[in-house]
Order: C-alpha cells, then structure tokens, then sequence
C-alpha cells in the first residue's frame, strides 16, 4: 500500500481516513511538562508506525493530549487507542519514575477517550454534494 498525494491507495480502495484524539490524564492530574511532551510524541510515533499510521498533528498541556492521526482503513479505532495509550504509558513510566502513581494499576490514562473523524470537507458540504446528484430517469 501507498501514500500518494494525501491518499492512500490499496489494491482495492483508496482512502484518506483521519481522526482526532484527545486523551486526559487519569484523574485529570497535571504531570506532563514539556519534556514529557516529547516523550509521548516518541511513543505516539513509535506506536503509529507499527500500525501504519501517521501523525499529522500533535500537542498536550499538563493533563491532556490532542492528536490527528491518518490510519488505514482495516485498523479499527479502538485497537489504534488502546496501542496509542498502553505504548506512551510504558515510556513515560519508565522515562520519569518520579511520577507519582495515579491509580492503583500506575495507569497513566483512564480507560476513556474522545476520537472524532477529520476530514477536508464538512458534513453539511458531503450533504448537499451527495443530494445533488441526479437521479436517472
């Protein structure tokens, strides 16, 4: 499979998915500074090329990430979340041991998540594109 252009492009399909994230902190405790930051961006990407993904965007504060990221279209959201936490969760632990624990289990993340699909066009324009075509008589 290739990126060509924005858009991938498979044996059988060609796809341009993207989706972004925000992950908190567990508790929503602040305890990412800037170096960490960067940390977690070495994990995201280590995680997404695993899984044939790519960063488009990335940024945090204290208790919070956001991320933009193009999958292909046989990796489900979920799978790409859970890799994305449990990867990012192990580095900064083992980077920063002075973290304190926020849970019981040293989870860095709670199990939620927000993921919302990006796209280049909005839902109203894709509306009136798909109304507008014409029926054949």
């Amino acid at each position: 499979m290739s990126v060509h252009e924005n858009y991938r492009r498979g044996r059988y399909s060609v796809t341009r998915l993207v989706v972004h994230f925000a992950f908190t902190t567990k508790y929503r405790r602040k305890v990412f500074d800037g170096h960490m930051i960067g940390q977690l961006r070495e994990a995201f990407e280590s995680a997404c090329g695993k899984l044939d993904c790519r960063i488009l965007e990335f940024d945090g504060e204290e208790d919070h990430v956001h991320l933009l990221i193009e999958y292909p279209p046989e990796l489900s959201i979920s799978v790409l979340v859970n890799n994305l936490k449990s990867t990012s969760s192990r580095r900064v632990r083992f980077l920063n041991a002075h973290i304190p624990r926020l849970s019981k289990s040293a989870a860095l993340w709670p199990r939620s998540y927000f993921a919302c699909s990006a796209g280049g066009a909005t839902i109203e324009a894709l509306q009136e594109y798909v109304n507008g075509q014409k029926t054949p008589d």
